[in-house]
């Protein structure tokens, strides 16, 4: 039995996803049966590619090889969110994106796109790759669906609005190679996603050109947020406000109905939330429940340890 978990930011959570790494390999009887790292997915900002998640900060060459190295010498993959919708051509030449592929170009890591101009241009001159579909291109039309995984992906990130629905989730081919986010916090069906993504995006790209023109000075992302996407009363809910949700996975579901039909690829969202948030998320999903008091205190006291543990 395999149970792979993708797991969220190698960057601004390093410390935090390193430590749970090797405690993983170290403690193994804190955890259900079967469970490993997939990959840590995420970016180094300022990644105009990014998209999803806002990304701001900046990271220098030298952490970007020191995380790359940590993670692989752990046999673990970062897989990059390059999922930004409203790229174009100009950006394919970005430095600093051009620099982390070319530093993780070793045939471990791996890029998840929704850009069809991005995603020629990696498979083009990063072929070493394996690509994710991401579930930014919000596809619900099960035929649709099915037409995205006989296409050339590692893995298909299922829209997470199918999560429970079964009659559509038995028919799927390459269930070992779907994807499912278990901990989304966006209301179910939420008519303004794709919106919110795409808002995103330029808010990425505007960041970006920022950074160019004003390094010293703080960025404002209002003027390209019409929906007040920023105060979306959704987007910080935590691990016991997303239980009653329709797309909601719960541990149990995953070992005694998603495994058990083929699925092993599990996602657990979380690259904006809170250092405490990603901790309790991880204990819920992956720990044993006879387990999560100690493994958790053995958390924190090496989050401690080391600084990890910042209440943000």
């Amino acid at each position: 039995m395999r149970v792979r978990f993708h797991l969220p930011d190698f960057a601004g959570r390093f410390k935090l996803n390193l430590l749970f790494a090797d405690m993983l390999k170290k403690y193994p009887h804190f955890f259900r049966e079967g469970v490993e790292i997939a990959s840590f997915y995420g970016v180094f900002p300022p990644s105009v590619w990014n998209g999803g998640r806002p990304q701001p900060g900046v990271c220098d060459r030298a952490f970007v090889k020191q995380v790359i190295k940590a993670f692989n010498d752990r046999g673990i993959p970062l897989r990059f969110t390059f999922t930004n919708p409203a790229l174009e051509k100009k950006h394919l030449s970005d430095p600093f994106c051009n620099m982390v592929l070319t530093l993780a170009d070793n045939g471990l890591n791996e890029a998840i796109v929704f850009s069809p101009l991005l995603e020629d241009y990696i498979r083009r001159n990063f072929p070493k790759y394996k690509l994710t579909s991401s579930t930014c291109k919000r596809i619900t039309d099960p035929e649709k669906l099915k037409e995205e995984l006989a296409r050339d992906y590692s893995i298909v990130v299922v829209d997470y609005d199918l999560n429970n629905k079964f009659d559509i989730l038995e028919k799927l081919p390459r269930k070992q190679d779907c994807e499912l986010l278990v901990n989304a916090c966006c209301e179910p069906g939420c008519a303004l996603r794709s919106e919110h993504y795409h808002t995103i995006g330029l808010q990425q790209i505007a960041y970006n050109e920022h950074l160019k023109k004003y390094p010293n000075l703080p960025f404002n992302a209002d003027k390209l947020d019409p929906h007040n996407f920023e105060n979306c009363p959704y987007r910080q809910r935590g691990i016991f406000e997303i239980r009653n949700l329709s797309t909601h996975i719960s541990p149990d579901d995953i070992w005694e109905k998603y495994v058990p039909m083929g699925f092993e690829q599990f996602k657990i969202e979380g690259r904006t939330a809170s250092a405490l948030n990603i901790l309790e998320t991880y204990m819920y999903y992956m720990a044993k429940p006879e387990c999560r008091d100690e493994a958790r205190f053995t958390l924190l006291k090496g989050m401690e340890n080391s600084g990890a543990l910042k209440y943000s």
